[in-house]
Protein backbone atom coordinates (compact mmCIF):
# COMPACT_ATOMS: atom_id res chain seq x y z
CA UNK A 1 0.00 0.00 0.00
CA UNK A 2 1.18 3.69 -1.33
CA UNK A 3 0.32 6.68 0.35
CA UNK A 4 0.09 10.03 -1.35
CA UNK A 5 -1.59 13.72 -0.40
CA UNK A 6 -4.36 14.53 -2.60
CA UNK A 7 -2.42 17.10 -4.76
CA UNK A 8 -0.51 14.32 -5.73
CA UNK A 9 -3.15 12.18 -6.35
CA UNK A 10 -4.39 14.93 -8.75
CA UNK A 11 -1.51 15.23 -10.36
CA UNK A 12 -0.79 12.00 -11.05
CA UNK A 13 -3.92 10.23 -11.44
CA UNK A 14 -3.18 8.95 -14.64
CA UNK A 15 -0.01 6.68 -13.05
CA UNK A 16 -1.85 6.01 -9.91
CA UNK A 17 -4.76 4.44 -11.94
CA UNK A 18 -2.18 1.99 -13.88
CA UNK A 19 -1.10 0.89 -10.20
CA UNK A 20 -4.57 0.17 -8.78
CA UNK A 21 -4.84 -1.46 -12.40
CA UNK A 22 -2.02 -3.84 -11.25
CA UNK A 23 -3.67 -5.14 -7.91
CA UNK A 24 -2.48 -2.29 -6.16
CA UNK A 25 -4.08 -0.06 -2.94
CA UNK A 26 -3.28 3.75 -2.84
CA UNK A 27 -4.36 5.93 0.35
CA UNK A 28 -4.98 9.05 -0.60
CA UNK A 29 -4.30 11.83 2.42
CA UNK A 30 -5.20 15.19 3.02
CA UNK A 31 -3.15 16.81 6.04
CA UNK A 32 -1.50 14.10 6.83
CA UNK A 33 -5.22 11.91 7.84
CA UNK A 34 -6.42 9.63 5.15
CA UNK A 35 -9.53 10.61 3.09
CA UNK A 36 -10.27 7.84 0.33
CA UNK A 37 -8.06 4.73 -0.58
CA UNK A 38 -8.29 3.70 -4.61
CA UNK A 39 -8.67 -0.04 -4.79
CA UNK A 40 -8.93 -2.15 -8.02
CA UNK A 41 -12.71 -2.53 -9.16
CA UNK A 42 -14.52 -5.17 -7.76
CA UNK A 43 -17.74 -6.72 -9.75
CA UNK A 44 -20.68 -6.13 -6.92
CA UNK A 45 -23.56 -8.24 -6.24
CA UNK A 46 -25.85 -10.60 -8.38
CA UNK A 47 -26.62 -13.89 -8.10
CA UNK A 48 -23.80 -16.30 -8.42
CA UNK A 49 -25.86 -19.34 -10.67
CA UNK A 50 -23.05 -21.45 -10.79
CA UNK A 51 -22.45 -21.66 -7.20
CA UNK A 52 -26.63 -22.19 -6.67
CA UNK A 53 -26.13 -25.18 -9.52
CA UNK A 54 -23.27 -26.85 -8.21
CA UNK A 55 -25.34 -26.52 -4.51
CA UNK A 56 -28.34 -28.20 -6.17
CA UNK A 57 -26.33 -31.28 -7.71
CA UNK A 58 -24.57 -31.70 -4.52
CA UNK A 59 -27.92 -32.26 -2.99
CA UNK A 60 -29.56 -34.54 -6.14
CA UNK A 61 -31.49 -32.38 -7.05
CA UNK A 62 -31.58 -32.38 -10.98
CA UNK A 63 -34.99 -30.53 -11.48
CA UNK A 64 -35.59 -27.71 -8.94
CA UNK A 65 -38.84 -26.59 -10.42
CA UNK A 66 -40.44 -29.83 -11.85
CA UNK A 67 -43.62 -28.04 -12.75
CA UNK A 68 -45.15 -24.76 -13.58
CA UNK A 69 -49.00 -24.52 -14.47
CA UNK A 70 -49.99 -22.92 -17.72
CA UNK A 71 -51.71 -19.85 -16.11
CA UNK A 72 -49.36 -18.93 -13.53
CA UNK A 73 -49.04 -15.77 -14.80
CA UNK A 74 -52.44 -14.69 -15.50
CA UNK A 75 -54.49 -12.26 -12.92
CA UNK A 76 -56.09 -14.63 -9.89
CA UNK A 77 -60.17 -13.87 -10.27
CA UNK A 78 -61.59 -10.89 -8.84
CA UNK A 79 -63.87 -13.33 -6.31
CA UNK A 80 -60.32 -14.80 -5.28
CA UNK A 81 -58.86 -11.38 -4.02
CA UNK A 82 -61.90 -10.43 -2.41
CA UNK A 83 -62.53 -13.13 -0.27
CA UNK A 84 -61.68 -13.03 2.94
CA UNK A 85 -58.93 -15.33 4.27
CA UNK A 86 -59.95 -18.30 6.10
CA UNK A 87 -59.44 -18.44 10.18
CA UNK A 88 -57.93 -20.69 11.54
Amino acid sequence: MRTVSIREAQNRLDELAHDVEQGETVIVTRDGKPVFDLVPHKKRGGINWEAGQASLRARGITNPVPYIADDFDEPLPEDFLIRPLPEK
